[in-house]
């Protein structure tokens, strides 16, 4: 953006809640992008595609088939419908404060600002964690899938190239990030749409065998598969089962929400995506556990024996590809490998993204080393993303077979921490919304009005938690007890209690009062920004012509 003269007169928000007032002189302070150092160059085109790379990731092609296997379709189509319905609360709490206050950092340092200081202590180094501990993690998910075509290719070389590969998308400037997610969330779109075809065409008989095979698996072996138990308990633990598998497939409002202080337009890009989400999860989620209940049934032998020997990590065993082995087709399997490869490199990078991020907004709320305050002149926070690439290298460790269990450890036991922030999301909204019943102003005047509030908050809380508590219920069973597997399931919710305790302790922090909470804070900043460039609303669409050249952008400085 270039420099805009304005005049030094009284500079106030033009919404009506909160309402807070300039002093004289100071809208030359009020016309940056950001409080921070960070940029605003992520445009409404690749929030909007990074969003569904966000959104849809590995176990929705691969891992999807243990919850089919011990659940059934119909409890796997259930358990995705219902968890869901879970975090499209979470996503209406975060979507109100996110465009409301569309802050670096986002949900993290709104923890602190409005809930206590050591709530957001906590809550920053939990994403944070969960999300740097999965880039390795991505990596050697990516050099296993690569197997399906040959078993020579040297593990060292590729996790060499993801590190640089990562490391040159993110260091330079945000919007080569933006631009390389949205080809790559590109590659993920064209193959769920790609699978839907396949189911489709497949079960009205457009395969090899010209077997329309319909909805046979549902009738047989059947929709409900028991897991664990027998008989009804057993039907009932399947369905848990698929319930536990849907709660680490589908996620979506932390990406848009970290997003928030690179976006170009935050109120109306954040917006637009916040909104979309709930059609994506209804598409791409719920379409998918559906389609994979059709394509192959639940007591298919090829299946199980797959996902036995890997563990469902690589793309022999993913539902969809033994599917169409069983049919006989020879080149789809190879189509979607590939996919998938984009697919998870894909992930890794948005994983970088986020935790560079997440440590950038610990850093600036004094919860992190002030150092890593330090950005580049494209907006990059360069020592927090030298932290954070730090953890790929552990993806070397896949290199001898032993110590690559190291990386799987670290994945499983940070697991619950994707929960954990959407509980704290959940808490975040409900402060928020006394906040502004405390200081008098009307929800009706924000920019984004979430529905049912606060009985959306309370719920998407009370589900979450409960989901967090009840997952791992199998290692209180009689013969099922682990220890490893009980801290892959448990750990981070008896971590988090300490960090939140020990913040609080040491610095003495109390929980913030309604009346006191700041519904300000970077909000003149933001606005201010907002009025010294007006663009002229375009949909995806529109944006998408605009890269292609068939459009152009028209903006108005105002001066």
């Amino acid at each position: 953006m270039g420099d805009v003269k304005s005049s030094e007169t009284d500079y106030a928000s033009n919404e009506k809640a909160p309402g807070y007032e300039a002093r004289a002189g100071s809208v030359e302070l009020l016309i940056h992008e950001n409080v921070d150092d960070l940029q605003r160059r992520l445009s409404g085109r690749q929030i909007q595609m990074i969003t569904i790379g966000g959104s849809i990731g590995t176990a929705l092609f691969v891992s999807i088939g243990t919850g089919l296997t011990q659940g059934g379709p119909g409890s796997l189509l259930i358990g995705f419908i219902m968890y869901c319905c879970f975090l499209a609360t979470v996503n209406n709490c975060m979507a109100e404060m996110a465009v409301f206050m569309p802050v670096s950092g986002s949900f993290v340092r709104m923890g602190s600002k409005w809930v206590d200081e050591a709530f957001g202590f906590m809550l920053g180094w939990n994403f944070f964690l969960y999300e740097a501990v999965l880039i390795p993690w991505e990596i050697s998910a990516l050099n296993l899938v690569l197997t399906f075509w040959r078993d020579d290719i040297p593990l060292a070389a590729v996790c060499a190239g993801c590190i640089v590969l990562y490391g040159i998308i993110n260091l330079f400037a945000v919007k080569w990030y933006g631009e390389s997610e949205f080809w790559l969330s590109s590659g993920k779109v064209i193959l769920i749409l790609m699978l839907f075809c396949f189911t489709f065409i497949t079960m009205v008989g457009g395969n090899p065998k010209k077997d329309a095979y319909g909805f046979r698996h549902w009738r047989d072996p059947g929709a409900f598969a028991e897991y664990h138990s027998t008989g009804d308990l057993g039907r009932f633990e399947g369905f848990l089962a698929a319930l536990w598998k849907a709660a680490f497939t589908i996620v979506g409002p932390e990406y848009i929400a970290m997003m928030a202080g690179e976006a170009t337009y935050p109120r109306k890009n954040l917006k637009r995506a916040f909104k979309t989400i709930y059609l994506r999860f209804a598409i791409f989620f719920i379409g998918g556990a559906l389609a994979c209940g059709i394509v192959i049934p639940y007591n298919d032998e090829n299946l199980i024996q797959a996902l036995e020997s890997d563990g469902g990590s690589t793309a022999a065993s993913s539902p969809y590809v033994i599917a169409m082995q069983n049919l006989g087709i020879g080149v789809l399997p190879h189509i979607t490998n590939a996919l998938m490869v984009t697919s998870i490199f894909s992930a890794g990078n948005s994983y970088v993204y986020c935790a560079s991020r997440t440590l950038y907004g610990l850093s600036l709320d004094g919860h992190a080393p002030k150092f890593l305050r330090k950005c580049t002149k494209n907006g990059v926070p360069i020592w927090c993303f030298c932290v954070t690439m730090i953890f790929p290298f552990l993806s070397f460790l896949a290199v001898g077979t032993s110590s690559g269990q190291v990386i799987t450890w670290l994945a499983n036991l940070t697991q619950a921490s994707q929960i954990i922030d959407y509980i704290c999301m959940c808490i975040i909204y409900i402060y928020f919304y006394r906040a502004l019943k405390a200081q008098g102003f009307d929800r009706k005047d924000l920019p984004y009005v979430g529905w049912a509030q606060p009985y959306c908050a309370w719920f998407g809380l009370t589900t979450m938690s409960l989901t967090v508590t009840f997952y791992g219920y199998t290692t209180f069973l009689t013969g099922w007890w682990d220890v490893g597997t009980f801290f892959s399931y448990y750990l981070m919710v008896g971590v988090c209690p300490i960090l939140y305790l020990g913040w609080k302790l040491f610095k003495r922090s109390k929980l913030v009062k309604s009346s006191e909470a700041d519904l300000v804070w970077e909000r003149p900043t933001i606005d201010a920004y907002e009025e010294v460039v007006k663009e002229t609303h375009m949909t995806f669409w529109q944006e998408v012509g605009q890269m292609s050249g068939l459009g152009k952008k028209k903006t108005e400085h105002i001066a």
